[in-house]
């Protein structure tokens, strides 16, 4: 005779190895700084930064990886992106509309991710980024390229 063996749920597929990173972050959205990482008073951290776009505006991978978590079930985040990259480099996209990955995806430098939104615990649309090495989060503003502007002379201030 023989036995019937138990019925085993199926893995969650692992998620592959994230390819090599090619130089600088590059800025997940274009768009206004509303908040810089670090202390915010009243024991508050901002460990990232909030960049105010349009709604639907697209978010970018900063660089290529891989997709260890896309959806909403982390509090105040709404709905959340997480990318793995090489040499222990984690990015984080909150507050999103709508997510166009899935977990276990392999994502290019420049695609997009995501469109902006105003979900979790903010009012006005906008994405929240972090970056990460390891646990640790890092202020984005020390490794993302500078964006481009253009190279027309600028304008008097207003007085």
């Amino acid at each position: 005779p023989t036995q019937a063996r138990p019925r085993r749920k199926p893995a969650r597929p692992s998620i592959p190895a994230p390819p090599p990173r090619a130089g600088g972050f590059l800025w997940p959205v274009k768009g206004r700084v509303l908040s810089r990482f670090g202390p915010k008073g009243n024991g508050l951290h901002n460990d990232g930064i909030n960049i105010a776009a349009r709604p639907g505006t697209p978010v970018r991978a900063v660089e290529s990886g891989v997709v260890a978590y896309a959806g909403n079930e982390l509090r105040g985040f709404g709905n959340l992106v997480l990318i793995k990259h090489a040499k222990g480099w984690v990015t984080a996209y909150a507050h999103n509309q709508t997510l166009l990955v899935r977990r276990g995806q392999r994502v290019g430098r420049g695609e997009a991710i995501a469109r902006v939104g105003a979900t979790g615990n903010v009012k006005a649309p906008q994405l929240h980024f972090e970056l990460r090495r390891g646990r640790k989060a890092v202020d984005p503003l020390r490794h993302l390229r500078r964006q481009v502007t253009s190279r027309l002379p600028s304008l008097p201030a207003r007085s």
